[in-house]
């Protein structure tokens, strides 16, 4: 066995080991069929490798840092007071899910379900959603030939679940918080989100931490649209600088459905989000966003797909990255148009702006049309600041620090506007502005 492999295989005999108790155990009986789906992915894991430069989707995005680690089983979470998180609260959301370690903490938690919004953890979840759940749990997040969505899914005991009923809109967002203290501990979060027809809500999954040590998160986001359903989607990745952060989210749109998502990457020093829409039924619409700002040692990667199935679809997209140091920022963005998916209108544009000479963006956008009457279009832009912007300012009187990083600022400032929810919004414009001005 080479070092390489043996590397492999000690990662993941840690990440096996780190998921106790046994598949088999601690389901109750009201969630049997997850026993199937476990034993599935369980089947999965075991036919499977940990990814590496030599597959074509992971070519770009080295996680050897990733096999020189060991996780251990969490043997019980913090128990950390509300005050300890008081400071992640965001004020608009009066319901708020939160997970410690992976580990779902009731206490934490303020639940204000408005108009018979069920949201809660899977294992508190009533007889009645029971139903809705199994149809769509572990039915979108592909796990066959994926690795890490397979490890989430073999052990999924718990998760954090929204069903929003039939034509109803939630006013206010609702907010997972999950928090990261131990270090070497492996979490795998979960969540499911069901719109039903014609309802509403926005969503923010935040994930952050209390620590600066090591660590994984390996999460899994499911999210389903029914017919004219609208969903609003706050992705916020704020780990540990030393943690890795793994993420697959894949969305199902229905008939003349609405998503937009937001994804800001910050932290960890190994990120990757697999973020795959399709769109099932006509005249569905999505709309992607994302910002990685990375400095220092940082690895963000971030795959998309938009599959557009049907006729009428629309999906945008904006894509950027602010890459300081000697870091890599790595965006693959693929638009498909199926045949028969007439009048598609896709519109996908990837901007990345390099701070030193060191950083390093490897960009790919990709149009797949097998469609005749369609409007689509995509476009990559690399490059520094744009000396004219930096002069005009400096001739305004500012100096060329100052103003450099205010350009930089206002490059990353126009993906966190798009966010809906304002007191987050202000959040990471600060978090922003700190660490474009602490960029060298």
């Amino acid at each position: 066995m080479s070092a390489g492999t043996a590397a492999t295989q000690g990662v993941l005999d840690s990440l096996l080991a780190s998921l106790v108790p046994s598949p088999g155990s601690l389901v109750p009986v009201k969630l049997e069929w997850l026993k199937a789906l476990r034993a599935q992915a369980l089947e999965r894991v075991g036919a499977l490798t940990l990814p590496n430069t030599h597959d074509e989707a992971w070519r770009f995005t080295n996680i050897s840092a990733l096999t020189r680690q060991s996780f251990r089983p969490l043997n019980k979470p913090n128990a950390l007071k509300p005050a300890d998180i008081a400071h992640l609260h965001i004020e608009e959301a009066t319901t708020r899910l939160v997970f410690v370690d992976g580990v779902h903490a009731p206490q934490l938690s303020s639940i204000n379900a408005e108009a018979g919004l069920f949201v809660g953890n899977l294992l508190s979840a009533p007889e009645t959603q029971a139903a809705v759940i199994a149809a769509h749990l572990g039915q979108h997040a592909a796990f066959h030939d994926a690795l890490f969505p397979a490890l989430n899914t073999a052990f999924l005991i718990d998760a954090a679940v929204l069903i929003v009923p039939r034509n109803t809109a939630i006013a206010a967002p609702v907010h997972l918080l999950f928090i990261s203290t131990q270090p070497d501990v492996a979490s795998h979060p979960r969540l499911l989100l069901v719109a039903e027809s014609g309802s509403a809500v926005t969503l923010i999954e935040d994930y952050v931490t209390l620590h600066d040590a090591a660590y994984l998160t390996n999460a899994v986001a499911e999210v389903t649209l029914g017919a004219n359903a609208q969903v609003e989607h706050a992705r916020v990745q704020r780990e540990s600088g030393q943690a890795f952060h793994m993420a697959s989210c894949a969305v199902s749109l229905s008939r003349a459905s609405r998503y937009h998502s937001v994804s800001i990457a910050l932290g960890a020093q190994i990120s990757r989000l697999d973020l795959n829409v399709v769109q099932t039924a006509d005249s569905a619409e999505c709309s992607l966003d994302g910002l990685a700002l990375i400095g220092g040692q940082q690895l963000a990667d971030t795959h998309t797909f938009i599959d557009h199935g049907k006729p009428h679809g629309v999906s945008r997209q904006l894509h950027k990255c602010i890459v300081g140091g000697a870091a890599h920022a790595v965006f693959n963005g693929k638009v498909m148009v199926r045949p028969g998916a007439q009048k598609t209108d896709s519109a996908q544009s990837s901007r990345n702006l390099l701070l030193t000479p060191k950083a390093l963006v490897d960009t790919q956008p990709q149009l797949e049309i097998f469609a005749d009457d369609v409007k689509c279009t995509h476009g990559a832009t690399v490059g520094q600041l744009d000396s004219e912007e930096v002069f005009y300012l400096q001739s305004r009187g500012l100096s060329e620090a100052v103003a450099r990083n205010l350009l930089t600022y206002a490059f990353g400032a126009e993906v966190i506007d798009r966010i809906s929810v304002a007191s987050l919004r202000r959040q990471l414009e600060q978090t922003v502005l700190e660490q474009t001005t602490g960029q060298p």
